[in-house]
């Protein structure tokens, strides 16, 4: 795991983005071309984007609207890629103006179901030994670690999954809550990873350390998950295991907790975990699983309310959430 640091420094203020204007309104015929750009500059990475009114994609700073498909439909496409370009080929992006302000967004599920993997990283395996050290648990995540099945889990629904600007809950009955900042797969009904966001698994470490059957309280609550703010969809490639998964926690404006780790760092990979996740389970309309935290929080800290957590993976962008 990267540094990380719980030292309270002040941050500095940046301007509130300005007002959206319609998402209907289009940038003049006069842009360039994308095929032209592609040859030109190469393929850019492409953002998928549920929102309050439509559904979108981004490519290189322009947005672009999704027409007649759900996004069930999306999500299972036969070939993804290829549709979205075919969408950005035919139409014209948005005006430049556009805005895609965090209160439009909403999470990038629908009646996909969110799982979980555990004891990916190294580092995770130690603070999960620490706080069930009391309890005799700690024998249990060692072995883990090094086992060939994974540790997968049930995490959410849609209705308990917040998505970008959204609050976070910590439990009431716990006293020691942390973020878990994870890359997170988005995977398609017949075990193709399609996409990529971020996650936030937050938990409850003094209520998963007291018994480890006490896993599904600790982290399967209302808003005990938070994904967004898009999904990044690449062709055919994976993402560079030196991808950076950052975590910064604020408190009345100052940074009480930072920590960086790369994919490098995980043990199991992500067609690994997707490969047993979909041994004996189907999923008509495909999930999300999130694949485990390097960062993590030294034991004297805990989440509060008022917290704004802040989850960045590169090439993906910024989850934005604040503790209720």
């Amino acid at each position: 795991m990267g540094a990380s640091s719980s030292e309270p420094r002040e941050e500095e203020s940046e301007e509130s983005p300005g007002t959206s204007t319609s998402v209907l309104s289009r940038r003049p015929k006069f842009y360039l071309s994308r095929q032209l750009e592609t040859i030109l500059h190469g393929v850019c990475p492409m953002l998928l984007y549920r929102t309050k009114r439509i559904t979108l994609v981004e490519e290189d700073g322009r947005h672009y609207i999704l027409p007649d498909l759900s996004w069930d439909q999306l999500f299972n496409h036969e070939d993804l890629p290829r549709y979205l370009r075919s969408v950005m080929d035919a139409e014209a992006p948005l005006d430049e103006a556009f805005d895609l302000l965090h209160g439009d967004i909403l999470p990038p599920l629908e009646e996909q179901e969110v799982w979980a993997a555990g004891v990916t990283y190294f580092r995770s395996r130690d603070a999960r030994m620490e706080e069930a050290a009391d309890s005799g648990g700690s024998y249990f995540y060692d072995l883990v670690y090094d086992a060939d099945r994974p540790e997968l889990f049930f995490k959410a629904t849609a209705h308990r999954v917040a998505g970008q600007g959204e609050g976070i809950r910590i439990r009431r009955d716990s006293k020691w809550n942390v973020p878990e900042p994870e890359l997170t797969l988005a995977i398609n009904a017949r075990g193709e990873i399609v996409g990529y966001t971020v996650g936030n698994d937050v938990s409850s470490r003094d209520i998963e350390g007291a018994n480890p059957l006490y896993l599904p309280q600790a982290k399967v609550y209302d808003r005990s998950c938070a994904l967004g703010p898009g999904i990044l969809v690449r062709e055919n490639q994976d993402l560079p295991e030196e991808t950076e998964i950052h975590l910064k926690v604020l408190r009345n404006a100052k940074t009480v907790f930072e920590g960086t780790c790369a994919l490098d760092s995980m043990k199991r990979k992500p067609r690994e975990l997707v490969e047993y996740l979909y041994r004996e389970s189907s999923f008509p309309h495909g999930c999300l699983l999130m694949t485990g935290t390097g960062v993590v929080p030294d034991s004297d800290f805990t989440l509060t309310a008022g917290d704004e957590v802040q989850i960045t993976i590169e090439a993906i962008g910024t989850l934005v959430n604040t503790v209720r």
